[in-house]
């Protein structure tokens, strides 16, 4: 599975699978660098790396295709943006996701990053409708850092 960094022709409705917000989507997507990866022509996964400070990138959103997971692709995906980050020479990889993502939270720290911090009321402030997952409100951001 190769991974390649896209410059346009984002793909909106993956990208919306790990944030529903189409406006904080292409807000962010404008700003950081978009990677995909692709299977058979079509495009199954994809993650955005988001530059915050000196030696510092945020994993802002990663998302494989419904009909796709459960495969592995989700962590081959945030392996390739933790070692692309380390060739662009970033030191730190951040990343935050909901209290209720009880998979990617999970993922996220097979992958070697810590709890660092909780964003409390980050999904009632910024999201205008109310978002639930495995029958957990999506209230507070967990956020999660690895040293690279």
């Amino acid at each position: 599975m190769q991974t390649k960094r896209i410059k346009e022709a984002y793909p909106i409705d993956l990208l919306l699978l790990a944030d529903p917000s189409e406006k904080l989507v292409k807000q962010y997507v404008e700003r950081g660098e978009c990677y995909i990866t692709e299977q058979n022509g079509k495009t199954i996964g994809v993650y955005v790396l988001l530059p915050t400070r000196p030696e510092t990138v945020e994993l802002v959103n990663v998302a494989v295709a419904e009909q796709q997971q459960g495969r592995g692709i989700g962590k081959l995906l945030v392996l390739d943006a933790i070692e692309r980050a380390k060739q662009q020479g970033y030191k730190i990889m951040e990343i935050g996701t909901g209290n209720s993502s009880i998979g990617q939270l999970a993922l996220y720290q097979k992958c070697g990053f810590r709890i660092t911090g909780v964003d409390k009321d980050f999904f009632i402030l910024h999201y205008e409708e109310e978002i639930m997952e495995n029958g957990i409100a999506c209230v507070d951001m967990i956020r999660l850092t690895k040293q690279l």
